[in-house]
């Protein structure tokens, strides 16, 4: 599953698009904010009795849309009763 929707994602915004101008970290940098903007970049995920409340088959995953690696920071908030 995670390989087709990496290569839908790159049908849709493919590295190297001579369509984007914004290249300034390289090729994958404009397709990389396009994908960023299709698949969204906040999430809110309900807890249950301390734990997960997703369906049988949901899953959260993070996802690179830059080709090298990058150093990311992730923010958890948590919000509700105690």
């Amino acid at each position: 599953m995670h390989r087709d929707l990496e290569r839908f994602a790159q049908r849709l915004a493919p590295d190297g698009d001579p369509l984007f101008s914004h290249d300034a970290e390289g090729p994958d940098d404009m397709p990389a904010h396009v994908r960023s903007l299709i698949v969204g970049y906040q999430l809110t995920v309900p807890i249950r009795d301390g734990k997960l409340a997703l369906g049988t088959w949901q899953g959260i995953y993070l996802w690179e849309h830059r080709t090298e690696a990058m150093r990311r920071q992730l923010i958890v908030t948590l919000a509700g009763e105690a």
